[in-house]
């Protein structure tokens, strides 16, 4: 029972991470119907900006985690967004109006690219790289089971701010814009919405996100590698699927389910970790095949 208990607290913990990147998937498709392929390479080079910010940092803010650790979590950002921005002004914002196989083929350009780029900061980058020692350590016990505060950490940040995420766009002037953008981009701007804006902050919330997982992820593993963005981008975008394209509260959901579904597979299931993509997507398959829109999703309307 303690060993099913230990791995449901993992699975919660790998959840959290997924949700962070599966939101940026859910919110762009959910505003311009683009499905952003590049976005885990936009959490990948959002860890190694929060790894670059610590090397710079001087010698006795390094030896501060009460310093370096927010300083990491502003350089990882601040990175994300920037590349975020470009990618949207010069490799999306063009191919507006074109097939969607364009735009596709562009995601999957720029994810190379992103790869390629790191690669030639980091030549080491294929390999593990140590990540700074600034998080903190010990676990949360409760009972038999041992969560790391790194990992009540990241629960906490991802549940925090999908909260706010979803109060904001519920709430404020520029959420009715966005959402109003979603259902009828031709009516929205009608009525005075400024697309651009609307589409480059979509792209900027779903940034900052992705910054704050890139570096919770190097610290909750103390490791990180170039692959990363490709495997947890996997991830979080069959999360989006399962909760529903376009979803805020399906992206999490399907996130946790996800992150339960690869602990669980990877501790009871024949092939152990070996198998965990295989039953994530027999999961998958299953909802998709009785509710196509996925769990939270809409069917999707015609518009006349």
């Amino acid at each position: 029972m303690s060993v099913l208990l230990q791995q449901l607290a993992n699975g919660v913990i790998q959840g959290a991470l997924i949700a962070l990147i599966a939101l940026g998937y859910t919110m762009v498709y959910g505003i311009i119907q683009l499905i952003n392929f590049a976005h885990g390479e936009v959490f990948m080079v959002a860890s190694y900006g929060g790894l670059a910010t610590f090397t710079l940092l001087p010698d006795d803010l390094k030896k501060t985690p009460a310093v370096a650790l927010p300083l990491m979590f502003v350089g990882g950002i601040a990175v994300a967004v920037l590349v975020a921005v470009v990618m949207e002004r010069f490799a999306y914002r063009p191919l507006r109006g074109s097939s969607r196989l364009a735009p596709l083929i562009t995601a999957l350009g720029v994810s190379v690219f992103l790869q390629e780029a790191v690669r030639v900061w980091y030549p080491d980058a294929t390999s593990n790289l140590p990540y700074p020692k600034v998080f903190p350590e010990g676990n949360l016990s409760l009972g038999a089971v041992n969560i790391p505060w790194t990992g009540v950490l990241l629960i906490v940040l991802s549940v925090g701010l999908s909260i706010i995420l979803q109060t904001y766009i519920n709430k404020s002037r520029m959420g009715r814009a966005m959402r109003a953008t979603a259902q009828d981009p031709d009516t929205a701007k009608l009525m005075g919405v400024n697309p651009d804006r609307v589409i480059v902050l979509t792209f900027v919330f779903g940034a900052v996100l992705a910054g704050v997982a890139g570096v919770m992820f190097g610290g909750y593993l103390n490791n990180i590698n170039i692959d990363m963005g490709f495997q947890n981008g996997i991830f979080a975008f069959t999360a989006a699927v399962l909760g529903g394209v376009g979803s805020i509260r399906g992206a999490v959901v399907g996130a946790f389910i996800i992150g339960l579904i690869k602990t669980l597979s990877g501790q009871y299931m024949p092939g152990g970790t070996q198998y965990d993509y295989v039953w994530i997507f027999v999961v998958l398959i299953l909802v998709l095949v009785f509710r196509p829109q996925g769990l939270f999703g809409e069917p999707e309307r015609v518009r006349a």
